[in-house]
Formats: structure tokens, C-alpha cells, sequence
């Protein structure tokens, strides 16, 4: 056995964080994590938005006005703003393996019964408890981040989330199909997008187990098993006097706060403004979620390539970079009077919507090393914030739903220029806090 492959088959087996990404590899716990944690997050996803594709069947069925559709894309979104917060104190505390393992169980309930809605409160408040499931994505980060080294921590970051967000794009184009599959199979379009949410359901379960029987909590084994301490501490809320959590959780409300709010809206302004049928508005919104693919591994991979040279600094102009010609991009949808330079449009602010996902997660590992959970609970939590605050520009019966992308646009690149005079670089040691104001702008 040459030395090279002895390297090679030690790296897999180690008990440290992985130094390097093989895609094609389950013989690492780390690997095995990488690839069932992004998983986890798609199916909660598929399982979070799988209605809405199916919005314009539903909207007829439940018979919902405008305002009605907006306050549900609300729900959806809201409670997953505190739910990420506490998720996050969880994988410090628990550990990420045991957290999306309940997250699972619990969160799956309400995919499974959102078929017994029957008017507007019931289906509203369905989705209130379903978008809980929407805080797997700090596990997924949280426990990306606890199994590979500092120097691939924004890659892989970025692979696992925008994998997991692909599921906004598969649902997009997959639900209208499952729908049709049952609507073909005899039943009436009042029962087949009932029964279409059972499929995210038991997608759910299956993860779970797979959670349980493949990942630990870190590549040393589970807290249990090692000793970890983090549960009986308290939570350290000192990161709230920095300036640079809020600066980064005001670019995910821009960014991921977007996205979520395109995958619930796409296919209702694709059908009422250029006429599409549901399963074509749900293919061309699926297509915004597959850019998930690549841009935002993407926007993480150029996130640690600058930040190897420039440091958190360096990040941090990307980020505004990016998140500058995602709100022009996003204008320029907006005002897109022909569906082909619509569809055009919508993938160049795609494009870097979901590199400045990347590329926010490519910093908040290096934010407060002890406390990646909160930090990473709290900037999710942004995302939500953002996407619950576009959701009443599109209940507004006063606001096209063009005119409520610019004015997002608008606010985009507002954030973008907050995010460039935020000077992101490493903290210094406890001993030596900064203020507010020092941590900043030093």
C-alpha cells in the first residue's frame, strides 16, 4: 500500500474535522453527515413549501382572496424565525443529531394533516405549524460546520444549504406532477393536493431514521459519548452587542428572505401575469430553485478563496458584491414585460441571490466560534424575517406583485450597501471585547 493511499484511507477514519470534500465518499462519518444533513434539509424543504405550486388549485378550493394567499406565505415563514432561534440553542445544547431527529417526528405531524384543512383558519394555521420545519437548515449548517475544517467551512456550507434548497425547486416542478399523478388516478383536485402532502411526509420519516442509524453529533462521536458540556451552560448573549450578526442577518432576509418568498410566490405571478398553466408556472419556478445546484456552493467556494487572501474582510465585499446585483437583477425581473427576458432575468438575480446565501454562511462559522449554533440560529432567523416582511407587499390588494419586487429590489441594495461599510474580521479573544460600534467599524 503506497503512503499516499495510507493517507487517503486515514483522512476518512479520522476523528477530526475533514480538510477536504469527496463527494463520492460515505466512508467518513463526516461524509456520511455531509450527504444525509443536506438531505434532510431538501426533504424539509419539499415538505415546507410542497404547497405552494399547488396554490392555484388550493386558492379556488378554499376560495382565498388575495390578502388571504399573502397572510398563509406569512405563516409559512413566521414561525420559522423563532423556531431557528431555538433550534440553534438546541445544537449546542443537544447536539445537531438529536435535534433534527425530534425536528423530524414533530415537524412531519402537520405535513401529514394539512390535508384535513377545510377553509382559511384551518389551512392558515397548518401552515404556521409546517413551517417549523423550515429551522432545519441551522442543523444543517451547524452540523456542516462541526464536521469539516476551517479552510472549507463556507464550501461546505454552501453545498449542503443549497442542496438543501434545491428542494424548493424539485417541489416546485414534482408536486404539480405528484397532483396530477392523483388527479389521473380518479380522485377530484379537492382530494389529490390533500393527499399529495402524504409524499413529503414519509420522506420525512425515512430521513429521520437515516439520521439516526448514519450520522454522530461530531466526528469524535455524540455529545453524549464525548462529554460535551454545552448543555448545562448558559446561553451567551453577549453576541447580540455585535454589530456584524445583524449586518449578516440583514443580508439573509435579503437573500434567503427572497428566495423563500419567490419559491411561494413564483408560480401565482407566473399563472395570473403571463398565463401559464400550474404545472408550467411550477416547472419555470422549479427552475429558480435549481439554481441551487451550483451558485450558491458557489457563492461559499469564492468565499473561502477571497477569504484565504483578504480574511473576513475580504468575505464581507463579496457579500455586498453580490447582494447588489442580486437587487438589480430583481428590479429588472420586476419590469419584465415578456416572459422570455422574465425567465432570463429571474436567473441572473438567481444567480446571485443564491451566492449570497453562500456567501453568508461563509462567514458566520468565523463570527463567535463558541457559539455557532446561536449565531447561526439567529442569522437563519433573519432569512424568515426578511421573507415575512415581503409577504404583506404581496397581500397588499393596493401593490402589484411587480411593483412589490422593486421595492424589494430596492431594499436589497440599501442592505448591500450596509453589508459594505461592515468591516468583518476576526474578533479578538474575550479578554479584549469590543463594542458595538469597535467590532464594527475597527
Amino acid at each position: 500500500m503506497t503512503s499516499s493511499t495510507q493517507h487517503t484511507k486515514q483522512s476518512l477514519h479520522t476523528n477530526e474535522p475533514l480538510g477536504a470534500i469527496r463527494l463520492f465518499s460515505l466512508g467518513s462519518v463526516q461524509m456520511r453527515t455531509f450527504h444525509i444533513t443536506w438531505l434532510m434539509f431538501f426533504v424539509c424543504f419539499f415538505g415546507w413549501f410542497g404547497l405552494a405550486p399547488l396554490m392555484p388549485t388550493i386558492r379556488a378550493d378554499l376560495g382565498l382572496t388575495k390578502a388571504q394567499v399573502g397572510n398563509t406565505i406569512i405563516a409559512s415563514v413566521s414561525s420559522t424565525i423563532i423556531a431557528r432561534l431555538i433550534i440553534g440553542r438546541l445544537c449546542d445544547s443537544w447536539g445537531p443529531r438529536k435535534t433534527a431527529i425530534r425536528l423530524l417526528l414533530i415537524g412531519s405531524l402537520p405535513v401529514f394533516l394539512v390535508g384535513l384543512a377545510k377553509d382559511y383558519t384551518s389551512f392558515i394555521l397548518f401552515r404556521f405549524a409546517i413551517g417549523v420545519i423550515g429551522s432545519s437548515f441551522v442543523i444543517t449548517q451547524f452540523h456542516t460546520s462541526m464536521m469539516f475544517a476551517a479552510k472549507i467551512k463556507g464550501t461546505a456550507n454552501a453545498i449542503t444549504g443549497g442542496w438543501g434548497n434545491l428542494g424548493g425547486g424539485v417541489t416546485n416542478m414534482v408536486m404539480p406532477l405528484i397532483f396530477a399523478a392523483i388527479v389521473g388516478a380518479g380522485y377530484t383536485k379537492h382530494e389529490a393536493w390533500r393527499y399529495a402532502m402524504i409524499v413529503p411526509g414519509v420522506m420525512m420519516l425515512v430521513i429521520a431514521w437515516l439520521y439516526y442509524r448514519y450520522t454522530t453529533d461530531t466526528p469524535a462521536g455524540n455529545y453524549s459519548d464525548i462529554g460535551h458540556k454545552a448543555a448545562s451552560g448558559g446561553t451567551d448573549w453577549s453576541i447580540l452587542a455585535d454589530w456584524r450578526v445583524w449586518a449578516l442577518t440583514m443580508a439573509y432576509g435579503m437573500c434567503f428572505g427572497m428566495e423563500i418568498t419567490f419559491d411561494n410566490i413564483a408560480s401565482l405571478h407566473f399563472v395570473d401575469t403571463f398565463k401559464l398553466s400550474q404545472s408550467s408556472a411550477g416547472f419555470w419556478a422549479g427552475i429558480f430553485g435549481f439554481m441551487n445546484l451550483f451558485a450558491r456552493a458557489l457563492g461559499g467556494f469564492t468565499s473561502d478563496k477571497i477569504g484565504a487572501r483578504w480574511g473576513l474582510r475580504g468575505k464581507g465585499l463579496l457579500l455586498s458584491c453580490v447582494l447588489l446585483l442580486e437587487g438589480l437583477g430583481l428590479i429588472a425581473f420586476a419590469g419584465a414585460g415578456q416572459f422570455g427576458l422574465a425567465i432570463a432575468c429571474m436567473l441572473t438575480f438567481a444567480l446571485f441571490l443564491k451566492m449570497a446565501n453562500g456567501a453568508t454562511y461563509g462567514i458566520v462559522p468565523f463570527i463567535n466560534e463558541k457559539n455557532v449554533g446561536l449565531v447561526s440560529g439567529i442569522v437563519g432567523a433573519g432569512g424568515n424575517l426578511g421573507g415575512m416582511l415581503f409577504g404583506f407587499l404581496f397581500k397588499s390588494e393596493s401593490i402589484t406583485y411587480a411593483q412589490a419586487f422593486t421595492y424589494i429590489g430596492i431594499t436589497i441594495i440599501i442592505v448591500s450597501l450596509i453589508v459594505l461599510v461592515t468591516r468583518f474580521r476576526k474578533a479578538p479573544e474575550p479578554s479584549g471585547k469590543l463594542t458595538m460600534a469597535e467590532t464594527a467599524f475597527s
